[in-house]
């Protein structure tokens, strides 16, 4: 397994190599003029940026105290530590390490990877549901002033239906959840089992969630602290582009465009691999401000570099320390946690075939 993902990133790295070369009389980027926009950023803003991003992890912890509380009872304080772990190890070992956080959850409550596998499925609906709603609303109303309002108005309203999409969903899963678990096992399983069972595990699970937020003022609580969270992700953004206060398209860049960016990193972030995917993702930030924005793409880059550390890479040190205090290996638990997945994922393709 090793052997295939190193091989699969030397590809990639081969083939952007390639790229370059092929292109490179065709690039035209002033390296000084991108050391010029870095040297003067506003750090006040970037920290404004990175204290806004550790407060969402805090928020991560108590949401999920909240999802843990029918399992067990437990405080915010424990949980914190895996939320600055497991995204470090994300941001160092890419996307393969994602089920880090539920399974130092696990580990260090005492409880099965299984349902803390259901919690993270849960969060992940959450964090969809409140992106989605920050997202569409921020860009639907939009100031009529706004450039390519037509366009902002459109991935709006297609914004709120997907929302509204999500809503229906989960009131469907929280109501017959089994039904469409099965539904989904048996539409799926001619294409892929594996496949299959862990799409219809994830669709139970968000189930016995939803069932598990046993009161009104639970689900409002959760609800709440995602569209915070969220909406202070958006800030961030906005703060880190405020911190280019040479280049206007970037300084006077509001909240509701700032959503187009926000989208173009997410997106740029799905499928990250370790170190190169944060080459990738700098490339679409600024791809994506010089195309909505027409921000220099020297100015560009380096706000692209920038977004990449305020809300990707300053987790780093604190997670470091908590590995350190926890007595964990990142590396490891990347590796335990990707394997004890697909344990688990292949028990329940075994269950479903009985």
């Amino acid at each position: 397994m090793k052997n295939r993902s190193a091989a699969v990133w030397a590809l990639v790295v081969v083939a952007l190599g390639a790229l370059v070369f092929i292109y490179r009389d065709r690039i035209h980027f002033d390296w000084p003029m991108f050391w010029q926009q870095l040297k003067h950023v506003d750090t006040v803003h970037a920290m404004a940026g990175i204290l806004l991003i550790y407060t969402t992890y805090w928020l991560r912890a108590i949401r999920w105290s909240v999802f843990v509380k029918p399992m067990k009872n437990v405080g915010v304080g424990p949980l914190v530590g895996p939320q600055f772990t497991g995204f470090t190890a994300v941001a160092l070992f890419g996307r393969l390490a994602d089920l880090s956080r539920p399974y130092l959850v696990a580990r260090k409550l005492g409880l099965t990877l299984s349902s803390q596998m259901a919690v993270y499925t849960l969060e992940r609906m959450f964090d969809l549901g409140a992106a989605a709603l920050i997202f569409s609303s921020a860009l639907a109303f939009a100031p009529k002033d706004t450039p390519d309002y037509a366009l902002f108005m459109k991935v709006g309203r297609g914004s709120l239906l997907l929302t509204l999409a999500i809503a229906i969903f989960a009131g469907v899963v929280r109501v017959a959840g089994g039904a469409v678990a099965s539904f989904a096992r048996t539409v799926l399983s001619p294409l892929s089992k594996p496949i299959a069972e862990s799409i219809a595990e994830k669709i139970e699970g968000f189930r016995d969630g939803l069932r598990g937020l046993k009161s009104f003022g639970e689900l409002a609580l959760v609800t709440v602290i995602s569209l915070v969270m969220w909406g202070m992700i958006a800030s961030a953004y906005v703060q880190t582009a405020h911190a280019f206060v040479h280049t206007p398209e970037l300084a006077n860049l509001t909240f509701s465009r700032a959503m187009l960016l926000m989208a173009a990193s997410i997106g740029g972030s799905l499928l990250q691999l370790p170190i190169v995917g944060w080459f990738t993702q700098i490339a679409v930030t600024a791809t994506a401000m010089h195309a909505f924005y027409g921000a220099p793409i020297e100015a560009a880059t380096a706000c692209g570099a920038m977004l990449l550390a305020v809300t990707f890479l300053c987790i780093i040190p604190a997670g470091l320390l908590c590995a350190r205090l926890d007595h964990v290996s990142l590396k490891k638990i990347a590796e335990e946690s990707e394997e004890a997945g697909k344990e688990v994922v292949a028990a329940e393709v075994e269950q479903g075939s009985r």
